[in-house]
C-alpha cells in the first residue's frame, strides 16, 4: 500500500508564501532604488541642459588641457615656471592650429574657381545624360526643374537671410566660447596639480582617495582617448590624402586635413569626410576616379577599423564598437554636431567610473583581491589594501 509524502514543510524548510513575499520584497526594494537613480539622472540631465552654456566650454577645455598638459609637464620638470609653461604651451598650439589654417588657405583660392567649372560642367553633363536612355528627360522637363527650384530659393530668400543672421550670431558667440576654453585651459594646465589635494581635503580621507582614483582613471583614459585618436586620424589623413594627390583630386590637401579633424568623430567623422571627397573627385574628375577614392576611403577604413584602432585604442578606451557607435548616435541627435564630438569621451569616462565600482564590488565581495587591481594612484592603492583586509576579516 503507497503513501503520500508529508508535503507540509518542515521546521527547517522555509514556507513557500515566505519564499514569494522575500523575492517580492526583494524586488519592490531594488524597483524602488532603480526608480531613485532614473530620478537622480534625470535631475543631473536637466541641470546640464539648463547650464549647457557654460558646462560645454569645461568639457572642452578639460579634453584639449588632456592633449597639452603633457608639453606643459615636460617644461616644468625643466624649471619652467607653471604660468610661463602653460603659456607657452598654448600660445605654441595656436600658431600650429592657425598654421595649419594658413596653409589649407591658399589651396582653397587657387582651386576653388577652378572646382566650380568643373561642377558646372558636370551639371552640364548630368543633364545631358538624363536627356538620354534610360531617363529620356527632355530638355523642358529639366529646365521645368531647375526654375522650380530656384523659384523656391527666392520664396525662402527671408528665411535665408535670418539664417545668415543666426549664423553670424553663432560665429560671435563661437569666439567668446574660444576666448573662455583658451582662459579654462591655461588654469587647468597651471593650476591642475593642486586640484586633487584641494578634493581630499573638502570630501575627507575616505571619500578623497576614491575620487582622487577615479579621476586619475579619467584623465589618463581621456587623454589616451584623444592621444591615440589623433595618431589613427593622422595616419588616416596621410594615406587619403596620397591617395587623392596621385589621383588628381583637386584640394587633395584641404580635404586630408579635414580626414584628420573628421576622424575626432569617431565611425561617423570618416564617413562624411569620405563621401565630401568622393562628391569632389566625381565633379571635377568623373565617375571613375569618384569610384577609386571610394575603393581608397574603403580601404583606408578597413585598415583603421581592423588593426590601428584595436591596436592603438583597445587598452586606453576599452568600448566595445557598438557603445561607441551609439554613443556617437545620440549625443549626435541632441547636440548636433558638438556632442557627436563629446559622445565618446564622455562614453569613456562614464565606462571608467562603471568599472571602478564593480571593481570595489568584487574587492567588498572577496571575489578579488588588491593584487589584482591595477590602481594609477597611491590612493586607489590605499583603497584597495584597506577594502582587502576588510574582506579578509570578514571570512
Amino acid at each position: 500500500m503507497s503513501t503520500t509524502p508529508d508535503a507540509r514543510p518542515t521546521p527547517h524548510t522555509p514556507d513557500r508564501g515566505a519564499v514569494i513575499g522575500d523575492g517580492i520584497a526583494w524586488l519592490a526594494r531594488w524597483s524602488m532604488r532603480l526608480l531613485l537613480v532614473a530620478a537622480g539622472a534625470f535631475i543631473i540631465w536637466w541641470l546640464l541642459a539648463k547650464l549647457w552654456v557654460g558646462v560645454f566650454p569645461v568639457l572642452l577645455a578639460l579634453i584639449v588641457a588632456t592633449v597639452l598638459w603633457p608639453p606643459t609637464r615636460w617644461l616644468r620638470s625643466k624649471g619652467v615656471p607653471a604660468a610661463l609653461a602653460a603659456a607657452l604651451v598654448i600660445i605654441g598650439a595656436l600658431v600650429v592650429f592657425f598654421g595649419v589654417l594658413g596653409a589649407i588657405a591658399p589651396s582653397l583660392v587657387s582651386q576653388s574657381g577652378d572646382l566650380a567649372s568643373q561642377a558646372s560642367k558636370g551639371l552640364t553633363d548630368l543633364q545631358d545624360r538624363a536627356a538620354q536612355a534610360p531617363f529620356n528627360l527632355d530638355s523642358a522637363t529639366i529646365n521645368d526643374a531647375v526654375k522650380s527650384a530656384t523659384t523656391w530659393l527666392q520664396d525662402q530668400s527671408g528665411q535665408i537671410a535670418s539664417g545668415a543672421l543666426a549664423g553670424a550670431s553663432a560665429v560671435g558667440s563661437g569666439i567668446v566660447t574660444l576666448v573662455l576654453v583658451l582662459v579654462l585651459v591655461f588654469f587647468f594646465i597651471k593650476d591642475g596639480p593642486q586640484f586633487l589635494p584641494f578634493v581630499r581635503r573638502v570630501s575627507g580621507e575616505r571619500t578623497g582617495q576614491h575620487l582622487t582614483e577615479v579621476a586619475t582613471r579619467s584623465w589618463n583614459t581621456l587623454g589616451g582617448f584623444i592621444r591615440t585618436q589623433a595618431l589613427v586620424s593622422a595616419v588616416d589623413a596621410v594615406l587619403i590624402g596620397t591617395g587623392l594627390a596621385l589621383l588628381g583630386v583637386p584640394l587633395a590637401f584641404a580635404l586630408a586635413i579635414l580626414t584628420f579633424f573628421g576622424g575626432f568623430i569617431p565611425i561617423v567623422g570618416a564617413f562624411a569626410v569620405g563621401f565630401l571627397s568622393v562628391l569632389v573627385a566625381l565633379v571635377a574628375q568623373g565617375p571613375m576616379t569618384a569610384l577609386f577614392v571610394l575603393i581608397l576611403i574603403i580601404a583606408v577604413q578597413q585598415l583603421e577599423g581592423n588593426v590601428l584602432s584595436p591596436m592603438l585604442q583597445g587598452r586606453s578606451m576599452q568600448l566595445h564598437a557598438g557603445i561607441i557607435l551609439l554613443s556617437v548616435a545620440v549625443g549626435s541627435t541632441i547636440f548636433g554636431i558638438v556632442g557627436a564630438f563629446l559622445a565618446v569621451p564622455v562614453a569613456a569616462v562614464a565606462a571608467v567610473i562603471l568599472r571602478y565600482l564593480s571593481e570595489q564590488a568584487n574587492l567588498k565581495a572577496g571575489i578579488i583581491t588588491a593584487d589584482d587591481v591595477e590602481a594609477e594612484s597611491d590612493e586607489g592603492e590605499d583603497v584597495a589594501e584597506s577594502l582587502d583586509d576588510e574582506a579578509a576579516v570578514a571570512e
